[in-house]
């Protein structure tokens, strides 16, 4: 009879970011272990609070499947002699399977004999396996931090209070840190008392009684219904950010939603100060107007039920007042800051020690911000307010408000730029430069802004790749990996025609002034590979299949706008309804490609044409190069292709009629020139063998 199984981690509270991976790598874990172990189940429900994780197990069987398999061999050759008695191998395989020698059979599989070896086991209880399998469970979990307590061994995101640990009704025993486990849990830590559960089923229903909501997603919903109701009762637009939504979700057990004001005169604030100090600080969720204007208001969650909510409010009034009013001061005294000044600051702020100061990495990203504006024509007015905002981007790092509140970087430069009489343009590019800020920004929306972000990006990219700090697994400590997938959207976002290699030079150059630790070439190969996983990114976002991407990578992913069009055009002519018309193309450029690497020359001579397919073949490719390289200038991708594909028939005609390695070596180096010249234009578009099917 199946029965269900309780796990519950009674913890002390564990940061709000570490718990809901935590929560699902324990079901996870509790998943493989059964599937691994035979033990048929119908669900793993997970439960977490910032003082326990938890798993049910919905239907648990009994016992463990029986086993009943047959397992291959060496092959019949190898394990018998030439005596016919069983060779070391497999006597060697018997031995692992744990049967007898004698038990093993030949069976022939795909026109070859092997032995094989029958196993046969009985599956055992599960509650048999428990007591060793559920410390195993909850011992390797892992932790971005981890801490030890007491004279224990074991390292734990936070000490472990009590254990619950159910089958059925019978307790599971084991010991972990000197905690036993029970059928005892513990409630709200101030309004709850102990609970004690006879059944996992009785789980969420006992804690509940005692103000805990196990439920996450019970939790969250109870939360975001408690905003809708505060929204609805006072005409509000209440922002709520889902990683302000989901860190909240895990500081509390019973959710109550209350509100409360701050004094109008801290609107006089630019409100990204106000909303930055209130989110990051407090958790609260800040209150706009219909045009998305900050109101003197605030909503939270408290952990607990809604007695004295009043007197709640007034605390976190009280707290959210001081927290205003040390932001209000430091706005004040940075008013009193001047650009130059503060750009003479960034002269004693180390960068890093091998690349230099914040002031030296200043200079590189205005060199390197004045190069792609000139490399990209663009007007005089536009590249002095290039040149000028990367100057000046990074003058606000010496700000009291940055120092305090690092996240507005740029946020307070746009502002103070501003005040202090910089142009528009600039006082935004400063802001702007550092988007897409995280993976759901979008780039800079001015040119300016754009073309100052890239060249502060690839200048840090470069800076770092060249004194060997390359990301490696999940080590990104500079984010290097997110700021290169920036500088893509931002050259996509704009349609900019700056290919990723002039970007890589430049900036190679601006560095090499200081003496570069690695040879260029091995940096630039190291940045094409990272960069070309960034573009892979890019084209599975854009849902290419796997296949196209890598036929138009092959190609070359420098020009990152015509790769996603290249990338675009091939997938809509190799879809499912066009295949059949698009193979006959593929397979002459293929054929093309192969032989066309036997060449030495790209010189043609009509003279030496021996049959008509080789001229009508030179005929349309003279006519289909300039509609190729016409439409590929002007990046439409798609006539470009169709160019291409115009020589399909020409192509298989040269092939029918000819034997391109001829005899005659003037007409083979002629041939193989006409195709070295066509291969040409299919390597600039693609690698078509890359093409699955």
């Amino acid at each position: 009879m199946a029965k269900n199984l309780l796990l519950e981690i009674g913890l002390e509270e564990v940061p709000a970011r570490f718990v809901r991976a935590a929560m699902e790598q324990l079901k996870d874990k509790t998943e493989k272990w059964l599937t691994d172990s035979r033990i048929a189940f119908e669900e793993v429900k997970a439960y977490a609070t910032p003082r326990r994780l938890a798993v049910q197990v919905i239907g648990l069987a009994d016992k463990q499947e029986d086993v009943n398999e047959e397992v291959k061999g060496p092959s019949r050759k190898i394990a018998y002699d030439e005596n016919g008695a069983l060779s070391k191998p497999a006597l060697g395989f018997a031995r692992s399977q744990g049967v007898d020698p004698e038990a093993l059979f030949v069976r022939e599989v795909a026109n070859v004999e092997y032995v094989f070896a029958k196993k046969s086991s009985v599956g055992v209880d599960t509650a048999s396996l428990l007591p060793e399998a559920l410390p195993a469970l909850v011992t390797s979990l892992t932790f971005p931090k981890n801490m030890r307590w007491g004279n224990y061994d074991l390292r734990y995101v936070r000490p472990i209070r009590w254990l619950v640990a159910l089958h059925g009704s019978e307790v599971v025993p084991f010991e972990i840190t000197g905690v036993a486990t029970g059928n005892v849990s513990r409630g709200h830590r101030f309004l709850g008392k102990d609970a004690v559960i006879e059944y996992p089923s009785q789980y969420v229903e006992r804690l509940r009684e005692q103000h805990v909501i196990v439920d996450v997603v019970e939790r969250q919903a109870a939360i975001l219904a408690g905003i809708r109701k505060l929204s609805e009762e006072r005409g509000w637009q209440i922002a709520v950010k889902d990683d302000l939504l989901e860190e909240v979700l895990f500081l509390v057990e019973t959710p109550t939603v209350l509100t409360g004001s701050f004094d109008p005169s801290f609107l006089d604030i630019p409100q990204e100060v106000l909303i930055t100090s209130m989110r990051e600080h407090q958790r609260y969720f800040p209150v706009l107007n219909g045009e998305g204007k900050l109101q003197p208001h605030f909503v939270t969650v408290r952990n607990g039920d809604a007695r004295s909510l009043d007197v709640v409010a007034k605390g976190n009034e009280k707290v959210l007042r001081a927290r205003l009013s040390d932001a209000k001061f430091f706005y004040e005294e940075d008013k009193k800051l001047v650009i130059a000044n503060a750009l003479a600051k960034l002269e004693n702020i180390v960068y890093h020690e091998e690349l230099g100061t914040v002031a030296d990495k200043v200079r590189r990203t205005r060199a390197i911000a004045d190069r792609i504006a000139q490399q990209m024509l663009v007007d005089e007015t536009t590249k002095s307010d290039v040149s000028r905002t990367a100057d000046i981007c990074k003058f606000d790092l010496v700000s009291q408000m940055v120092y305090e509140f690092p996240e507005l970087q740029g946020i307070m430069g746009e502002d103070y730029a501003r005040k202090a009489g910089e142009r528009e343009s600039v006082a935004r590019g400063i802001n702007e430069h550092y988007s897409p800020r995280n993976a759901g920004d979008k780039p800079a929306a001015s040119l300016v802004g754009a073309i100052v972000g890239i060249a502060d990006k690839i200048d840090t990219i470069v800076g770092c790749f060249q004194i060997g700090i390359i990301p490696t697994g999940s080590q990104d400590p500079y984010a290097l990996r997110r700021q290169a997938q920036g500088i893509v959207s931002t050259l996509l976002a704009h349609d900019l025609e700056l290919p990723l290699s002039d970007l890589f030079r430049i900036a190679l150059e601006e560095h090499s002034a200081r003496g570069l630790k690695r040879e260029a070439y091995e940096i630039t190969k190291d940045l094409n590979d990272f960069f070309t996983l960034r573009i892979r990114n890019v084209l599975s976002e854009q849902s290419i299949r796997y296949d196209v991407a890598d036929a138009v990578i092959g190609a070359g992913a420098s020009d990152v706008r015509r790769t996603l069009l290249r990338a675009k055009a091939l997938q809509a002519a190799a879809a499912e309804g066009n295949k059949a018309d698009f193979r006959p193309a593929v397979e002459a450029f293929n054929r093309v490609f192969n032989l066309a690497s036997k060449a030495d020359s790209k010189q043609v001579d009509a003279l030496l044409f021996a049959d008509a397919a080789e001229k009508k073949l030179y005929e349309a490719w003279q006519g289909a190069h300039g509609g190729f390289v016409k439409a590929f200038a002007e990046a439409d991708l798609a006539e470009a292709l169709a160019a291409l594909s115009s020589l399909s028939a020409p192509i298989a005609a040269f092939f029918e009629a000819v034997m391109v390695m001829a005899e005659d070596e003037a007409v083979r180096r002629n041939r193989l020139a006409l195709l070295s010249l066509i291969a040409d234009d299919v390597r600039t578009f693609a690698d078509f063998s890359k093409l699955a099917g």
